[in-house]
């Protein structure tokens, strides 16, 4: 049987700015900003439909039981025509099939929305069978390459600004996926920027500076220029401020595979904005490769992938902490 799947939550963003309301939502997924975006719009959008305060209720699913929850959803309003409930954390309530029959024969008189943090198993399991059946059902996927990178274009031009393509990745690199952060972090460099237009690669960088930390090219130019004690301190620095291992030995592949291609660019006289692009990195970092690429051979190259895939099947088979993993790994890329 094939997977089943929800319709993007954007989809319900589009209605509910329309005043387009649906007596049930249930919104899921991995996408913490955008089910966060979904709140504020709802709420926002009822702002002047309801006329009491009693009539708008944010329960968390710990505190109350499914059919407690349900039963206010069957009250009427106080005074206004419709009321609405948020359920945060639908993901803690233990048992969910009460909502199958609500969800059959919802009350018309309110908006109820159920927010759940994560994932959902097996979409074909009641009630979400019947919610998605009643097109109640909503997921929050995360964006990805460059689908992130267009979202945050579009974030810089609704502020006035003008980010490219490559200055959005650097970005990304720096900042990370998360949406909430890089938003937060695109705000400060407009302010930054002040009447400036345009977004440079010298302000991106400066969020790294303002945030007095390390940023994962650092790390590559570090390991790059083989000075370990560097490379140690830095890649100490990231984990101690919320990096993953994951996202460290994701980068590092990505930056090796770029650096594997270097000589073969080279050899065809390759321009550097082209040569950038093919090997993954804004021109301003491509001198650097082209050192790095001088000090690492084609035998060495295969060593680090190697060392690299050791270091990722470490990360998801043992439980050896993040900092032994990272600093093995390093040892390793840089060990004559």
């Amino acid at each position: 049987m094939a997977k089943s799947k929800a319709p993007s939550i954007l989809d319900a963003i589009s209605e509910i700015k329309k005043r387009k309301f649906r007596p049930v939502y249930y919104f899921f997924g991995e996408d913490s900003y955008n089910l966060s975006h979904t709140l504020h719009t709802l709420e926002e959008a009822f702002k002047t439909i309801i006329k009491s305060d009693f009539d708008k209720e944010a329960i968390y699913s710990e505190d109350r039981s499914i059919n407690e929850i349900l039963g206010i959803a069957t009250a009427f309003p106080f005074g206004s025509e419709k009321k609405l409930i948020i359920v945060k954390e639908a993901d803690k309530i233990k048992d969910k099939k009460p909502l199958k029959d609500y969800a059959s024969s919802p009350a018309e008189f309110t908006v109820i929305a159920f927010f759940h943090n994560g994932s959902i198993t097996n979409l074909n399991s009641e009630p979400f069978q019947t919610l998605s059946a009643n097109n109640f059902l909503f997921e929050a996927k995360e964006l990805k390459g460059k689908n992130l990178i267009d979202w945050l274009k579009d974030i810089a031009e609704e502020k006035g600004k003008i980010l490219s393509e490559e200055n959005a990745q650097v970005l990304v690199d720096i900042v990370g996926e998360n949406r909430n952060l890089l938003e937060d972090q695109l705000e400060k460099i407009c302010i930054f920027l002040n009447e400036k237009k345009e977004i440079s690669l010298e302000s991106v960088q400066q969020v790294s500076s303002e945030l007095k930390q390390f940023n994962i090219f650092d790390l590559q130019n570090a390991i790059g220029m083989k000075d370990k004690a560097k490379a140690l301190t830095i890649a100490n620095n990231l984990l101690d401020n919320g990096a993953e291992p994951t996202y460290i030995i994701t980068m590092l592949t990505r930056y090796f595979t770029g650096l594997a291609k270097v000589t073969e660019l080279q050899t065809k006289n390759t321009p550097v904005q082209e040569a950038a692009r093919i090997v993954g990195t804004h021109h301003f970092y491509y001198p650097n490769y082209i050192k790095a690429r001088n000090l690492f051979s084609d035998k060495k190259l295969v060593e680090v992938f190697r060392a690299l895939l050791k270091a990722d099947v470490s990360v998801k088979t043992t439980t050896a902490d993040d900092k032994t993993i990272i600093t093995l790994l390093i040892a390793e890329i840089l060990h004559s």
